[in-house]
């Protein structure tokens, strides 16, 4: 058992929470990520290792309240505990050498870009940030990633907080002004990096995307999480989660997250109304 020592709410439905798991905490690294369970028999669902405190042996997760799991444990309390929490699993983002590194994070995508920006800032890098919101509403982490960032840049689809736009915008108008980076790091929703990897294509600007597909056993086993990169097929889970996102059939990843939506949201509204049900008969 897992014990939560820490819950915040962000926004409406992104949560943080500070795990208890010294053995995870001691060998996290950006980039890497752990499964977990909120009961015995619950789902497994993987999820990016937002920060590790070695010394406090704890783990943050920060999740998008999505489907069934995620809403049962955005339920937990402080004080209270999980059943599993294995990890950490994929590989650490490289980071080694790197001068000068745009990361870009489009949502919930801002919990996996910031332990990458926050570790090249700390190695001496200069880092640009680019974090795309809908609205003021859901932004998250903008102070933090404010804090490790040479430049850093706030977007939002209704202006409501930055600039208005989209982060491939204000992308396009960091290399408008001449900027040129070692190497450019996106995580989000897949429409997002689809569009960010298209135009640092066209600017000779290597990508590194962060994929998170449909994933169950972590160690490369059941397959779920294939995606095709370069023509050949890999899996997330072992091989990445980082890839070249200029080799990542992306309309492939669309089409294939997309098949489990109805799903989820039958999962998700039949786990809410069950616990409804148990509050209002005591």
């Amino acid at each position: 058992m897992y014990k939560i020592i820490q819950k915040e709410i962000l926004n409406p439905t992104v949560t943080s929470m500070h795990i208890e798991a010294p053995a995870v905490a001691t060998k996290a690294q950006p980039g890497q990520f752990i499964i977990l369970r909120v009961d015995e028999e619950g789902e497994r669902i993987p999820l990016t290792i937002a920060d590790a405190d070695p010394q406090a042996g704890t783990v943050r997760i920060i999740f998008q309240t999505v489907g069934a799991t995620t809403w049962k444990l955005a339920q937990k309390k402080a004080g209270e505990f999980i059943s599993d929490f294995a990890g950490p699993l994929g590989n650490a983002t490289y980071t080694n050498g790197l001068k000068k590194v745009a990361v870009v994070g489009g949502g919930v995508g801002c919990a996996i870009a910031y332990p990458v920006a926050k570790k090249l800032h700390r190695l001496g890098c200069e880092v640009h940030t680019v974090c795309g919101f809908r609205s003021k509403d859901n932004v998250i982490l903008d102070e933090e990633m404010q804090a490790i960032s040479v430049k850093h840049i706030l977007c939002t689809d209704d202006g409501s907080a930055g600039q208005k736009g989209v982060v491939t915008d204000a992308l396009k108008d960091l290399f408008d002004s001449g900027e040129k980076y070692d190497r450019v790091f996106t995580a989000g929703p897949l429409v997002m990096m689809k569009f960010v990897c298209r135009l640092t294509e066209v600017y000779h600007q290597r990508t590194i995307v962060s994929m998170n597909p449909i994933m169950i056993d972590g160690t490369g086993m059941c397959g779920g999480c294939r995606l095709t990169v370069g023509g050949a097929t890999c899996f997330a889970c072992v091989d990445g989660p980082d890839f070249d996102g200029h080799l990542v059939d992306f309309n492939e990843m669309l089409t294939r997250n997309a098949v489990y939506k109805d799903f989820e949201r039958h999962a998700y509204e039949k786990t809410c109304n069950l616990f409804k049900e148990a509050d209002a008969n005591g």
